[in-house]
């Protein structure tokens, strides 16, 4: 059997495969396949499959080269990507070849898969949605680069210890990674701290000197991207961050021995971890060297590009890149720019404003002031002095053109400034210095325009557009659910793997008893595959006949788990109260992470395992109803939950999930929704129509009407089911042995507003 033709029109067959990865293994480890560890099998066929990438990547940049094609620069702080190894192999095509030729050698590819640890390199939505794009980009044949941090330790590794959430490093890296190819030989200086001297030329032009006190090297890693059988492959560059001076000779002889590796062990914590602790001043200032970290290494590596190709002028530079800052964290990066081509490269202020404000766009992913970043103009005049400068001068520019539209409105002045009460407002920064801001849902982009930054908009309602957000189909259904691909595939034909608004030509088969037969199976299969999981991870058995109910995502107020849980409860009395009623078993898988510092969610956490310790031990209810909360969310964990899923819960405060991606992810694979009027929920609701999805709730306007005269002690006073669960969790029922711990919970819920 042959795959389909590579590069060069050369088929790859089972036999090649098999030999490149035994010689991988030879050449690569020194053992044949009856001595080497699984880790050692692994790598030589992730190298076998990197052989087969690179020849296509390479032949994907010259064929950019040769374009002049302008370039897709996608700035993000997370890259979500989940494992490589599959993805990588049906996107070559030669999954099933390479299945078959392994299993010849006595190597099972899914216990393989096993072995890959998922990059620690994001925490949820946005870093799911930076890998999508990758995927897509590459797909559709658009020259693109990803930028980000290469991250030591990710997020965390989230264990659950009596309840709790426990965090602990995620050493992704501890066996090193075979899918990265290191670039010892692009390497960035980045700079901080210091002062600026500011002098006149001999033209009289003030000339501005950054002299940083402290300087970093950022070293390129590189990750390839395949497109779905296209023979494209496009690239993931993330900066490791190494230290100037790895070693001090000085402090070593003196006796110092930690101050001789003290600062290099400070300046490589740069790219540590993901979200430092920012609750503290140390970890606010890392955080804002982390964001700039990579934000100048990655306009540096721009550049760098721009120049290898182009003459020593910046004409064509706004016409061959595109750059794409995936929330506020990369914004830092429109004053770098400003400041490379000012101070580097000697080009004036209103060219480089010119460049600056046509290279870049912004992407708004939060509707919540609070969640807006902002920095102090103390910590960020220490830690990038120069900047510090440079946005000053963009607000008094911007300010000035402001207030000949609307002069005598201080108000509005105030409102559109970038720094304001001693911090500096960067959703703001973004705004002024792209030519256009996206919101990622038609209800999320209607508050952008009309509520957070009406300002503006109404001063430039050109630069606003709507971008909902989507996913790739080759991961969340061709990857993760390849018995329900095959079906649709069999029935349809496979252009639904690059062209979702195939699956259209599904809607006749809804009747078909044949068809519906072979769904309700496959979804066995996967509902069979979960509850193993579950069984490894929780030693929890559940009914596989019993609907599967799913919120799986980000552990905040606004999504509502805390809900979700109180309707479980409520569940379960009805059961207690009436044990002969008849009702279809239940099971309740949640799943997500809360911030370290987050007390509220952690707590939510403890009270969703409290409840599932009481619940799964009752048996009075056996297996009607079944409470999980597995640990550790991440893509490969959702790849198994995602297609067993009967009901997807998207069920977060109208007005405050700017879009979610995890509900398309579910609808995709076949879950009915139920959720309210919020993100990409009103459009999935216009797609599939009233009858195809659940909805409840107020909307977002309905929820700012009713704010100012919202009293939720006359709720619990008057709705005795919601009376009901929230005593029995004040009572202890589900904390018996920790009087009290739930009433932080109970008083955000009736004092403080609630979400």
């Amino acid at each position: 059997m042959t795959t389909k033709k590579s590069d060069e029109n050369k088929v790859i067959t089972e036999k090649e495969i098999k030999e490149n990865f035994l010689e991988h293994l030879e050449s690569g480890f020194a053992k044949e396949l009856d001595n080497a560890t699984k880790l050692d099998v692994y790598d030589s066929f992730v190298y076998t499959t990197r052989d087969l990438l690179i020849k296509r990547w390479i032949k994907t940049k010259k064929e950019y080269l040769s374009k002049n094609a302008k370039t897709v620069n996608y700035i993000s702080m997370e890259f979500l990507m989940g494992r490589a190894l599959v993805n990588s192999l049906l996107n070559l095509g030669i999954y099933d070849e390479s299945s078959k030729g392994l299993m010849e050698l006595g190597v099972n590819l899914e216990e393989l898969e096993e072995i890959e640890l998922d990059a620690g390199l994001g925490n949820g939505g946005l870093g799911r949605l930076a890998a999508c794009f990758l995927d897509s980009l590459t797909t559709l044949k658009y020259p693109a680069f990803g930028y980000g941090i290469r991250y030591e330790y990710g997020i965390f590794q989230q264990k659950i210890q009596d309840g709790y959430q426990i965090e602990l490093p995620d050493n992704w890296l501890r066996y090193g990674n075979s899918w990265e190819i290191p670039r010892p030989e692009m390497i960035y200086l980045i700079p901080f701290y210091g002062d600026v001297k500011i002098y006149l030329d001999k033209k009289g032009k003030h000339v501005y000197q950054w002299q940083p006190s402290q300087t970093v090297m950022a070293m390129a890693y590189d990750y390839m991207i395949p497109g779905y059988k296209n023979d494209n492959v496009n690239t993931l560059r993330l900066w490791g961050a190494k230290s100037t001076r790895d070693f001090d000779f000085d402090d070593f002889n003196k006796g110092d021995y930690i101050g001789a590796i003290e600062q290099k062990a400070e300046t490589e914590n740069i790219s540590k971890v993901l979200y430092p602790n920012d609750m503290f001043n140390k970890g606010k200032e890392l955080r804002l060297k982390q964001e700039f970290f990579f934000s100048s290494a990655t306009l540096q590596d721009i550049i760098r590009r721009y120049h290898m190709y182009n003459s020593d002028n910046f004409n064509n530079f706004a016409t061959q890149n595109a750059i794409q800052l995936n929330d506020t964290h990369p914004a830092v990066a429109i004053p770098e720019l400003m400041r490379l081509l000012m101070d580097v490269e000697g080009l004036s202020w209103e060219k480089s404003w010119d460049i600056t404000t046509k290279v870049f766009s912004y992407t708004n992913h939060t509707v919540m002031p609070e969640a807006l970043e902002k920095w102090s103009t103390e910590l960020f005049s220490y830690v990038l002095p120069r900047h510090m400068q440079i946005i000053f001068e963009i607000e008094r520019r911007f300010l000035k053109y402001v207030e000949s539209k609307y002069p005598d409105d201080q108000a509005k002045l105030d409102r559109m400034s970038i720094v304001k009460d001693g911090t500096v407002r960067m959703a703001n920064l973004a705004i002024i210095g792209s030519h256009t801001i996206n919101g990622v849902a038609k209800l999320h982009t209607e508050i952008v325009k009309h509520d957070i930054f009406k300002d503006f908009y109404e001063l430039n309602p050109e630069k606003f557009q709507n971008k909902t957000n989507g996913i790739t189909q080759r991961r969340w259904l061709l990857k993760c659910n390849p018995g329900l691909s095959n079906l649709i595939t069999e029935t349809i034909g496979d252009k639904w793997i690059t062209d979702l608004y195939e699956l259209k030509k599904l809607e006749p088969f809804a009747e078909d008893a044949k068809f519906r037969k072979k769904w309700k199976h496959i979804k066995k299969i996967n509902k069979q595959r979960l509850a193993e999981c579950i069984k490894k991870e929780l030693n929890t058995d559940i009914n596989i006949d019993s609907i599967i109910d799913c919120q799986i995502k980000r552990i905040h107020e606004y999504k509502r788990q805390l809900m979700n849980v109180m309707h479980i409860i409520h569940f379960y009395l009805e059961i207690k109260d009436n044990p002969n009623k008849k009702v279809v078993p239940r099971t309740f898988v949640l799943s997500g992470k809360a911030a370290p510092a987050y007390f509220i969610a952690k707590l939510i956490i403890k009270l969703a395992n409290s409840v599932a310790e009481i619940v799964n031990k009752d048996a009075d209810i056996g297996d009607k109803i079944k409470v999980v909360f597995l640990p550790n969310y991440r893509v490969s964990l959702a790849e198994i939950i995602i297609p067993a899923a009967d009901l997807s819960e998207q069920i977060s405060t109208a007005g405050m999930e700017a879009s979610g991606t995890g509900n398309m992810k579910f609808a995709l694979n076949g879950a009915l929704t139920i959720g309210t009027l919020d993100g990409a929920n009103i459009e999935i609701k216009e797609e599939v129509g009233d009858d195809n999805i659940f909805i409840f709730g107020l909307t977002d306007e309905e929820i700012k009407a009713k704010k100012s005269t919202y009293k939720p002690m006359d709720v619990f006073n008057q709705e005795r089911e919601v009376n009901r669960v929230i005593n029995l969790i004040a009572e202890g029922f589900f904390s018996r042995n920790e009087p009290g711990l739930f009433k932080p919970l109970i008083d955000s819920l009736l004092y403080q507003g609630d979400n």
